[in-house]
C-alpha cells in the first residue's frame, strides 16, 4: 500500500504540475503584461505547493477506499509493482461504494489538468499565428518546446496503458508502458528541459566530438 500510495501520488502530482506550467505558459505568451501581478512569486509557490497537495490527497483518498476493501485468494499479482487496477482484481467483496469515489478521484485528476493543457494551448497556438514578428513566434515556439514532448510521453504512456483491455492476455504489454511511463520518461524528462540551456547544448557538443578528436591524436 505505501508502494502504490507513493507512485499514485507523484503521478497525480505531475499531472497538475504539467496544468499549472501550461497556464503559465499561457500568460507569458498570451498576457505577458498581465504576468507580474497574475503569477508572480507568491502565487507561484501557492500554485506549486497547491498542486502538491493535490496530488497526494487524490492519492491518499484512492489508498484509503482501496483498503476498505477486503482481499482473498493468491497475495502475489502479476505486475512488478502494486498498481491500483492489478490489486483490485484481487478484492472479493462488493466494491459499488468505492468505486464511484474512485473513480471520480482520478477523473479530475486526469481530466482537470488536461483540459487546462488543451485550453491554455489552443490560446497560444491561436495568439501565435495571430503574431505577424518571426522573432515572437520563434520566441513562443521556443517556450514550448521542452513542455510538449514532456507531456505527449507522459500522457501517451498513461493513455495506451488505461484505455487499453486489462485482459491477462494484455499483461506484458501493460508492464511495458509501465516501464515506459514509471523509468523511461522521468528520466528523458530532466535531459529535454536542460536542452535549451547553451550550456548544456556547448557540454553535449564537446562529447560527442571528443571521440573523433582522440582517434585523431
Amino acid at each position: 500500500m505505501i508502494q502504490m500510495y507513493v507512485a499514485l501520488s507523484l503521478g497525480c502530482t505531475v499531472r497538475l504540475l504539467l496544468g499549472a506550467m501550461a497556464y503559465d505558459h499561457y500568460l507569458a505568451i498570451c498576457r505577458p503584461l498581465m504576468y507580474a501581478t497574475a503569477l508572480g512569486r507568491a502565487h507561484q509557490v501557492q500554485l506549486a505547493s497547491a498542486s502538491w497537495a493535490g496530488g497526494f490527497l487524490v492519492a491518499l483518498i484512492n489508498v484509503l477506499s482501496t483498503l476498505c476493501l477486503p482481499f482473498c485468494g493468491s497475495n502475489c499479482i502479476n505486475h512488478f509493482f502494486c498498481k491500483l487496477p492489478v490489486v483490485w482484481k484481487h478484492t472479493c467483496a462488493d466494491s459499488r461504494f468505492t468505486e464511484p469515489i474512485i473513480f471520480a478521484a482520478s477523473t479530475v485528476i486526469l481530466l482537470g489538468p488536461l483540459s487546462v493543457i488543451l485550453t491554455s494551448y489552443g490560446l497560444i497556438i491561436y495568439s501565435v499565428l495571430q503574431m505577424r514578428s518571426t522573432a515572437g513566434r520563434q520566441k513562443a515556439f521556443s517556450t514550448c518546446t521542452s513542455y510538449l514532448p514532456v507531456v505527449t510521453l507522459f500522457y501517451g504512456a498513461g493513455i495506451f496503458t488505461y484505455m487499453g483491455s486489462q485482459s491477462s492476455t494484455d499483461s506484458d504489454r501493460d508492464k511495458h508502458a509501465a516501464v515506459f511511463y514509471i523509468i523511461v520518461t522521468p528520466l528523458l524528462n530532466p535531459m529535454i528541459y536542460t536542452l535549451r540551456n547553451k550550456d548544456v547544448q556547448g557540454a553535449a557538443a564537446r562529447i560527442l566530438r571528443r571521440p573523433g578528436t582522440e582517434r585523431r591524436s
